[in-house]
């Protein structure tokens, strides 16, 4: 998936940490942990510094927490009293990323080269503020560089759009560094900047040199001149939000004739007769024809490889303890089935595209209709039991709650594909119960 794929946010991504407990970071740091372990080496620079936010914040929850209780002995242990934590924090606040390696660089050589008059708990202390800081501010270069090329591509498709595509539109955007000349530079910055040899006795925020600051200031100078002002890029980009370019295009009732118009006194009557169906007992509740359902799934239409999948299996007992409140009646489905040919060492030796192997079941996709549930709070659900009879496959359950039974199929007996980048897609939505998923691909070695 690429950049241009994504909905970016106005806001930087730390920002909507703000206003969760401690209960809910330490969730979030569950999911972000699953979501590097899937994503492995894709992006996982932007997950360790959203958890190294993430963490910070929990701490000062926690910090708050005790302070509120009076724990004094747990602030002595912080290293830093709370009387000077706002004096620090302001020392972080407005430096770049690159202005906070600097004085990275000043704090560890301070660590190292710590005698026995030298508090090294307050300047790990500080380290570790400073860890957070320099992750915030990693976050928001990326996300402001995402913001100028969205807002750049936003720009070349109005240009396209107007029939104006030759002329360049946005020309300071073609000086924009990217994420990797950043990031080198940053390194290189990082290297050459030397060593603090004066030693402070006593624990107090570091300070700033007058050479350093000359030579931020100048490269900030120099990308001034290059790209675009912030205030710039998020003025526009919020004047692109509010314009809705995206949104659907607004019809005029002229537009349409008398025919496809719906009334209200129309809207109403349908209501009403399907409130009467309902209490007459008809097992047709809502009218969802199939090209109603097929509308809804939201796919890209059936492909070569996938078939019609609608092999329903009986559930013999079903302890419905509402059926004398509500009528009974089985959900409305659209599922398919993907199958393909499996190309491994004995297929490839033993056949040719001439000769293909025998197609195999590669997965499934389950779409479950429930648009008349009585408690809409609760998520519909699904359980996974292999056969008895055949290990090979197993029954596939699924359980909306009243007014409908539960729904199974029987389905290949194979390990799940859960990565979204296979397609893997669980969610309930609009009233539709979508399970997509394929099998893990079997790669025999010797």
């Amino acid at each position: 998936m690429t950049e241009e794929d994504v909905d970016i946010e106005i806001q930087e991504p730390y920002n909507l940490l703000k206003g969760l407990n401690v209960a809910d970071l330490e969730d979030l740091l569950e999911d972000i942990e699953v979501y590097r372990t899937i994503e492995k080496e894709t992006n996982l620079e932007f997950w360790r510094d959203i958890m190294v936010v993430c963490e910070d914040e929990i701490e000062k929850l926690k910090k708050l927490e005790r302070s509120e209780r009076g724990e004094s002995a747990a602030e002595r242990r912080g290293g830093i009293n709370e009387s000077v934590t706002s004096d620090v924090s302001s020392i972080f606040k407005g430096k770049d990323y690159g202005e906070l390696v600097q004085l990275e660089a000043k704090i560890k050589s301070k660590i190292t080269g710590a005698d026995g008059g030298t508090d090294v708990g307050y300047w790990e202390s500080l380290l570790q503020q400073l860890n957070a800081h320099m992750a915030r501010a990693r976050l928001k270069a990326k996300h402001q560089a995402m913001l100028r090329r969205k807002l750049w591509q936003l720009k070349q498709e109005q240009a396209e759009e107007f029939g104006v595509a030759g002329t360049p539109l946005f020309p300071s955007a073609e000086g924009i560094k990217t994420e990797a000349e950043d990031s080198r530079t940053l390194e290189e910055g990082k290297v050459s900047e030397g060593e603090d040899t004066q030693e402070r006795k006593q624990p107090e925020a570091p300070c700033e040199e007058a050479g350093s600051s000359a030579g931020v200031s100048g490269t900030k100078a120099q990308e001034s001149e290059t790209l675009i002002a912030e205030e710039d890029l998020l003025e526009q980009a919020y004047l692109d939000y509010e314009s809705g370019r995206y949104s659907p295009k607004l019809f005029k009732t002229m537009d349409f004739s008398e025919e496809h118009v719906v009334t209200a006194e129309e809207d109403s009557a349908k209501r009403v007769a399907n409130r009467e169906r309902v209490l007459s007992g008809e097992t047709l509740v809502s009218d969802y024809s199939e090209i109603e359902m097929q509308r809804k799934v939201d796919t890209d239409g059936i492909a070569t490889e996938e078939y019609n999948f609608n092999s329903e299996v009986t559930i013999e007992h079903q302890d419905l303890l509402w059926k004398e409140k509500y009528r009974p009646r089985k959900p409305r489905f659209l599922n398919r089935v993907h199958t393909g040919f499996e190309w491994n060492k004995y297929n490839q030796t033993h056949y040719d595209t001439d000769n293909p192997p025998p197609k195999i079941v590669q997965g499934y996709k389950f779409n479950i209709f429930f648009p008349d549930l009585i408690d809409k709070r609760k998520t519909p659900t699904y359980s996974l039991k292999p056969c008895q009879d055949n290990k090979d496959f197993a029954i596939l359950r699924f359980h909306g709650g009243p007014p409908y039974e539960d729904i199974a199929f029987k389905i290949v007996n194979r390990e799940w594909e859960y990565s979204w980048k296979h397609g893997f897609k669980s969610q309930f939505n609009n009233n539709i119960l979508q399970l997509w998923f394929r099998f893990k691909r079997n790669r025999y070695r010797r």
